[in-house]
């Protein structure tokens, strides 16, 4: 038998799977393709329903359990053919005490993480490998340990592997802004000193139409309602957020994209 195409995503938290990859999770799951999950924290710092990390009445256990249950909810609703947990202890965002807490994904070794992870690669062959960049997008310390984590498997393993950054173009912040106006969303200001988001358009190097699949993105953010005050794309019209998340943006890391090289529209392109 041929063995298909497999894409792995390497993610931080339950929910993430759905914000930068829930689209080409489900189309390539759609066509076939062997799609895997690895979620490296446990979530145990989301909210609890209103009740934030912190707060009087928010448990730890009980939302650990609530978001094992809403992340496989997720999985089925993109129809991921895998999803492993590798349950660190979730580190927080950046400067809170959690960050150092024994445990925290953010203070394990990273090569005692990614030889875990290197298990996985092994036993699932992944084609494309999708995880986030140098900065984890936007700063968080456990998206940011999940890039390093992956590229120490990917070196360990010897994959031969695409590997690619999750990631968005600068130049659609302006449209991005005009639908949220039109849509009458407040959109949460960046907090802190954070890394610029997204990249510009000559680095995007590959950019995939899953727009056919934006219902599926959708109800697999719907599926995390803990986290729900906190996924603003949840408050768009349905239009509107197909036009906003339809379409998933990438940096192609390996193979490096060389100049002149077009914008993919498939990860897979070269292998298929």
């Amino acid at each position: 038998m041929t063995r298909s195409l497999t894409l792995m995503a390497v993610h931080a938290h339950p929910d993430d799977e759905a914000t930068s990859t829930g689209g080409v999770l489900a189309k390539y799951a759609a066509e076939g393709v062997t799609t895997v999950l690895v979620t490296c924290t446990n979530g145990a710092l989301g909210d609890s329903g209103t009740v934030k990390p912190g707060e009087e009445g928010h448990s730890t256990e009980e939302v650990v359990a609530l978001r094992e249950a809403e992340l496989a909810a997720s999985v089925e609703v993109l129809g991921i053919t895998h999803a492993h947990q590798l349950g660190y202890l979730d580190s927080g965002m950046m400067g809170w005490e959690s960050n150092d807490a024994p445990g925290s994904f953010w203070t394990t070794p990273v090569d005692e993480a990614a030889a875990r992870l290197a298990e996985l690669i092994e036993q699932h062959r992944p084609d494309v490998v999708v995880t986030y960049d140098e900065n984890g997008f936007y700063g968080h310390p456990d998206h940011i340990q999940a890039h390093r984590i992956t590229l120490a498997a990917l070196e360990l393993t010897g994959s031969p592997a695409k590997l690619y950054f999750s990631t968005i173009r600068r130049s659609s912040f302006a449209r991005f802004g005009e639908l949220v106006r039109e849509a009458g969303v407040e959109f949460p200001e960046p907090e802190g000193d954070q890394p610029v988001w997204g990249v510009e358009d000559d680095e995007v190097g590959a950019e995939v139409d899953a727009t056919a699949f934006a219902g599926h993105k959708r109800d697999s953010l719907a599926a995390h309602a803990s986290q729900a005050e906190n996924i603003v794309f949840l408050k768009f019209p349905v239009e509107t957020f197909a036009a906003l998340m339809g379409t998933e943006a990438f940096v192609r890391v390996r193979p490096p994209r060389a100049v002149g090289d077009p914008v993919e529209d498939d990860l897979f392109a070269g292998l298929r």
